[in-house]
């Protein structure tokens, strides 16, 4: 069993992302320049903000926080977007999810640019995504992507259930593993991803350990946690655990516990590669942000 090492993957494409703006300033030009719209003071997203900033700081990109209250009205905060959407030296945004309940989270990514969608989130990112077009895609499938081409882990003619169907994350990888490697898209580490059979599973599925028993590589994405167990993972398949949750337990220092939606110590046994939690996933998508970004800047 080898894990996929999330922190040191994101470590190496740091440095060389690091390196690459280096060189953009020695050839005079400006550092690529990122905004991050947070309404309110959501504790969890506030810390995930933190994070993205100290990672463009490693990497020399400009990040601009835009902090904005909670009371804020959706017409508000669509002028806002409107501004960095016609913002010359912004070369791309976020809106951190999750926004107050008033707002309508669609009708904000859909006002978004996609050319400065560095989440991918837009309905013109996702659906260029589906089409095999040049897309900005979202954050945590680049991630998982990038992982497996890491690894050096092929998708051709395998089978890959993802078990999970958010517009985030099971959606969009689902659409990307599938594509033919021949559209592979910008900035992304290409080998042999691509040309695998996908099956989507959900809720309301019946039979998943039938269906997860099958497959080469599993993705899982139903912010469940211990969801996927051994008896449902056929031995040497490569498992994706993209799950984190807060679990609480009066034994741990904190008062709880972070939990993935794999049950890891039961799974990995029996797996050739499986993501820890957290250190699998969690750092590749804030390291695709930064490669959204500066695909962003080069408008690719």
């Amino acid at each position: 069993m080898i894990l996929l090492d999330g922190k040191k993957i994101a470590a190496d494409i740091r440095a060389e992302l690091k390196s690459e703006v280096e060189g953009l300033l020695s050839a005079g030009k400006r550092a690529p320049r990122l905004g991050i719209v947070i309404v309110g003071h959501n504790p969890a997203s506030e810390t995930y903000v933190a994070n993205k900033m100290k990672a463009c700081a490693e990497v020399g990109i400009e990040a601009r926080k835009i902090a904005l209250d909670e009371t804020i009205t959706e017409q508000e905060l669509l002028g806002q977007i409107d501004i960095l959407n016609h913002d010359a030296s912004v070369d791309g945004f976020i809106v951190q999810l999750p926004l107050p309940a008033h707002i309508t989270e669609q009708h904000i990514l859909s006002a978004i640019d996609y050319r400065k969608d560095v989440d991918g989130l837009t309905p013109e990112n996702v659906g260029r995504t589906v089409q095999g077009q040049p897309s900005i895609v979202s954050a945590t499938p680049r991630g998982i992507r990038e992982l497996l081409a890491r690894y050096n882990i092929a998708t051709e003619g395998r089978h890959v259930v993802v078990v999970g169907r958010s517009n985030i994350v099971g959606k969009p990888v689902a659409m990307l593993l599938m594509q033919r490697p021949y559209l592979s898209l910008p900035g992304l580490s290409s080998s042999a991803l691509g040309d695998a059979t996908v099956t989507i599973c959900h809720s309301k599925t019946c039979n998943l350990g039938d269906i997860c028993r099958t497959a080469d590589i599993i993705i899982v994405a139903a912010g469940c946690p211990g969801l996927l167990t051994a008896d449902m993972v056929r031995d040497g398949a490569t498992v994706i655990d993209v799950g984190i949750t807060r679990v609480e337990d009066p034994t741990a220092p904190k008062g709880y516990r972070l939990s993935g939606d794999v049950d890891f110590e039961h799974v990995a046994p029996k797996c050739a590669y499986i993501t820890p939690v957290p250190g699998g996933v969690g750092p590749m998508t804030i390291v695709s942000l930064l490669q959204n970004t500066l695909q962003a800047y080069k408008h690719e």
